[in-house]
């Protein structure tokens, strides 16, 4: 197996290259699979269209062990659905598969309308916004509002803001990788007492609801989930979505590269609003990778992968890879046009089935929220930005413009 030098590489995986770090050694290796050494340890590589379809082989991988403490302990929480494998996964994957409903995206869409109209009218008195602040609290109510939380008005900052560092803190270290670890434990303390509430029938929340529907979820045995599992598979509902906003800033910034984009989306309907979500999800930069260990010893082209060795998928250089994508480091929306269904190229929230794999089950939630915003943006508000930073790092995770996107002089089109 082709394999990249050096005692310990976690520092340029880290600090050097970052989002680039894999789609930079395979193009050096000429290989989609190499191996290399991070955080002391053997570490496969590999990206490509081929490799997502080996890497989502539940025959093949696990995830229970993939992910180092420090990201349970602030993104996925521990014994997440993340960190599960076989018929215990895919049991739990059920209790998600409802968010995959039509009728629960036509729900969120009105949501989304409300909120994204009630913030329009705020911002209207505002000299300016920094809008990934903003939008962390509108996605924080939307989907607060759908779970069925009791938030009280006066709440709604601090937890978008509780929410923001648990995905902000994964790959940070140092005071805000431990503001991160603080809030996702004193939130699943917040959430476990209300679950209780629920179970004791001290709090009525509607059936339909997806707290109610956790809250009241059996595991194998037919035994209610632990009431501490159903906080973190809750805040599993809540984190990820208020992370969306990192999304949002790119779709505005991408409005602001690519004016010309920007006309078809004022003119254009809502297949091209979709187009243009799809190819932000491509284009930016969200996760940078994700981890598996193997389950067995395999032989795979000629390479063997021994047990229990971790092994990370590139899924910024996939959706990056030029024999998948035509003029790949283009922003080039239309390539979404007709495209066929396909799991294993566009994956910037993991790939495979969303059933049995462990695709994220909130990525058509993530684009329905994307376009919302679009729409917003480009058809019923004007603003100007000011002069500002809107480079964007390439070894920060999340990444984000530098200066958040900054709006101001905002009005109702």
């Amino acid at each position: 197996m082709p394999h990249d030098k050096g005692l310990d590489n976690t520092l340029e995986v880290l600090l050097k290259e970052g989002y680039e770090y894999i789609l930079t050694k395979r193009k050096e290796l000429d290989s989609n699979v190499f191996d290399t050494r991070l955080l002391g340890e053997k570490t496969i590589c590999l990206s490509g269209e081929k490799a997502a379809e080996l890497f989502y082989d539940n025959d093949k991988f696990k995830r229970n062990g993939a992910m180092p403490n420090r990201v349970l302990n602030t993104l996925f929480g521990q014994g997440g659905v993340q960190t599960l494998d076989g018929e215990a996964h895919d049991h739990r994957k059920k209790m998600f598969m409802p968010l995959l409903s039509n009728e629960v995206i036509d729900e969120l869409h009105q949501i989304g309308q409300k909120e994204w109209d009630i913030a329009l009218d705020k911002w209207k008195d505002m000299e300016e916004i920094v809008l990934y602040e903003e939008v962390q609290e509108i996605l924080t109510r939307i989907m607060s509002e759908w779970v069925g939380l009791p938030v009280k008005e006066e709440d709604y900052p601090a937890l978008a803001n509780d929410l923001t560092k648990m995905f902000e803190a994964a790959a940070k270290v140092g005071p805000a990788h431990h503001a991160g670890k603080k809030a996702r434990k004193e939130r699943e303390k917040w959430l476990t007492e209300i679950i209780k509430d629920v179970r004791n029938e001290e709090l009525d929340v509607s059936a339909d609801k997806a707290l109610y529907q956790f809250t009241f979820n059996k595991d194998l045995n037919g035994k209610l989930l632990d009431e501490e599992i159903v906080a973190v598979e809750v805040l599993n509902l809540l984190r990820p979505m208020v992370a969306v906003a990192v999304y949002i800033n790119f779709v505005a910034l991408a409005l602001h590269e690519f004016p010309e984009e920007k006309e078809k989306v004022e003119e254009g309907n809502e297949e091209y609003l979709e187009m243009f979500a799809q190819e932000v999800r491509r284009f930016y930069p969200f996760f940078p990778f994700a981890g598996a260990r193997v389950k067995r010893d395999f032989e795979w082209e000629g390479y063997l992968f021994e047990e229990d060795t971790l092994t990370l998928l590139d899924l910024y250089g996939t959706n990056h890879d030029e024999t998948i994508w035509k003029n790949p480091d283009e922003f080039e929306p239309e390539r979404f046009r007709n495209r066929e269904a396909n799991d294993y190229d566009l994956i910037p929230q993991g790939g495979g089935d969303h059933l049995t794999g462990h695709r994220c089950p909130g990525e058509w939630v993530t684009i329905e929220m994307m376009k919302i915003a679009l729409n917003f943006l480009s058809n019923k508000m004007n603003y100007v930005l000011p002069e500002q930073d809107f480079t964007y790092s390439m070894t920060e995770m999340p990444s984000m413009p530098k200066d958040k996107m900054i709006l101001k002089n905002i009005e109702r089109k």
